[in-house]
């Protein structure tokens, strides 16, 4: 109930914006908290790094909670990773998140986008139906718990 109050007094407009290097420890502690294995700062700092990898964070009172990340190869790139501070969950944030960060990719000249979702995670799935994606793959028992991934396309402009 608490979580619902301070919600509905909370004035703070979330940005978003590139991420930066000083983005990978909090980067990383959104992820871990967000997914059965979290990725560490140095995996999310070398991603960071990487002239091929697009990352937009979303920040609230200056703090970073929630972000977005992409890797491009060809005119095509695949969503690495998707996540929102568990406290900021269910404002409709993944959503505004993702759209920016698709016309961000349409303006790099990407045509076709790809990414992989558990079967079993419902609200990521409704996500990415209503943002276009349709499936073109399975992979059986591809995460560690043996849950299948489903893998979705969308083409951009």
């Amino acid at each position: 109930m608490m979580n619902f109050v301070s919600r509905l007094f909370d004035r703070t407009r979330p940005t978003i914006s590139e991420a930066r290097q000083t983005d990978a420890g909090p980067i990383a502690a959104v992820h871990g908290a967000s997914f059965r294995r979290g990725w560490d700062e140095d995996e999310i700092r070398r991603l960071l790094l990487e002239n091929n990898v697009v990352v937009q964070r979303m920040t609230a009172g200056g703090k970073l909670i929630g972000f977005i990340m992409s890797r491009l190869a060809a005119g095509e790139a695949e969503i690495l990773s998707v996540a929102i501070a568990p406290s900021w969950r269910g404002r409709g944030l993944s959503r505004q998140l993702l759209d920016l960060h698709l016309r961000r990719l349409a303006g790099l000249g990407i045509h076709a986008i790809y990414l992989e979702v558990g079967e079993q995670n419902a609200p990521a799935c409704r996500l990415y139906r209503r943002a276009g994606f349709r499936e073109v793959g399975r992979r059986q028992g591809y995460y560690e718990v043996g849950a299948t991934a489903l893998v979705l396309r969308r083409a951009l402009g």
